[in-house]
């Protein structure tokens, strides 16, 4: 992992038209009028700027570095799953909420579409966000704040293909259980496969935003939940949680080499009471622009 990359493992948790002659208005009526008009028109130029950045990262290929992925299409439900998030409300809840029936897999919050931001974008996230499982966007925008939720149909999420960001980590991961490998000191023999599990990826994702967005790297939030506590908050019922969380990586192989190169992390990757898996990230902020990664894995209550 490069110099920037940090990783983190947390220890595993037990058991939670109205028609009328236009009327004569005076001129600070006028003025109040015209910005108005000119607050409008930057939230919609705020948002046609992300929708355009997005489409030209896709299509161009990451300036031809990835496979042409087609535009994303512009989902109402998406907006109002942005809208909910920008109310201060967990991610993972806001859509569960929402009847989406696809899978949301990335989504970041940014003031007035910086264009630092969107730099920031196609240089460290561009090769996720060029995944072409990813059919559609959703957009909120308050004053200078717009929220920007990214989501693959449920049609796509099913088919997992190889380019799926967590397809991708489902295998790295368990094609390191079923070998077996050394975390650290500690041998482990092989052990069964995990499954993805869309819950466990909603509260990952959750996690990963709030990380991006407020600039901390820590499995405990800032509310003072563990993984364990947001787990259940998600509404799933498990007999044990594992987390690991890294800083800096740019594609799931990196991730999951890391992991695996550190003893914490590794076991959890290994421990076979395991048997269901969330994986997400989120791209930060400010100066810390790098790629924000949160692995839920967990023992699912019978």
């Amino acid at each position: 992992m490069g110099g920037r990359a940090r990783i983190g493992a947390r220890a595993r948790t037990g058991a939670r038209a109205r028609i009328g002659a236009w009327p004569q208005i005076g001129a600070p009526l006028v003025r109040r009028a015209a910005l108005l008009a000119i607050a409008l028109l930057t939230m919609r130029t705020a948002e046609a700027d992300v929708l355009h950045t997005l489409e030209v990262l896709r299509v161009g290929g990451c300036g031809g570095t990835q496979p042409a992925a087609p535009a994303l299409a512009h989902q109402a439900l998406l907006d109002r799953v942005a809208a909910g998030w920008s109310s201060g409300r967990p991610l993972a809840t806001v859509a569960a909420d929402s009847g989406y029936s696809g899978v949301i897999t990335t989504a970041w919050h940014t003031r007035d579409a910086d264009p630092s931001m969107l730099r920031g974008l196609k240089r460290t996230g561009c090769r996720l966000l060029a995944d072409r499982d990813l059919r559609e966007v959703g957009l909120y925008q308050r004053a200078q704040d717009l929220w920007v939720v990214l989501g693959t149909p449920s049609s796509a999420a099913l088919s997992h293909p190889p380019s799926s960001l967590a397809s991708r980590v489902l295998d790295l991961v368990n094609a390191a259980r079923a070998r077996g490998t050394q975390c650290g000191s500690r041998s482990f023999a092989p052990a069964p496969p995990v499954a993805l599990s869309s819950t466990l990826g909603g509260v990952a994702l959750g996690h990963a935003t709030d990380m991006a967005e407020h600039g901390y790297f820590e499995h405990e939030d800032l509310s003072g939940r563990t993984p364990a506590d947001r787990v259940r908050a998600a509404g799933y019922r498990e007999k044990l949680v594992g987390e690991n969380i890294a800083y800096g990586p740019q594609t799931p192989d990196e991730v999951v080499q890391g992991w695996l190169d550190s003893p914490g992390h590794c076991e959890n990757i290994m421990d076979p009471r395991f048997g269901e898996m969330g994986i997400a990230y989120a791209p930060g902020r400010a100066a810390r622009r790098g790629l924000y990664w949160v692995q839920l894995l967990a023992a699912p209550r019978a």
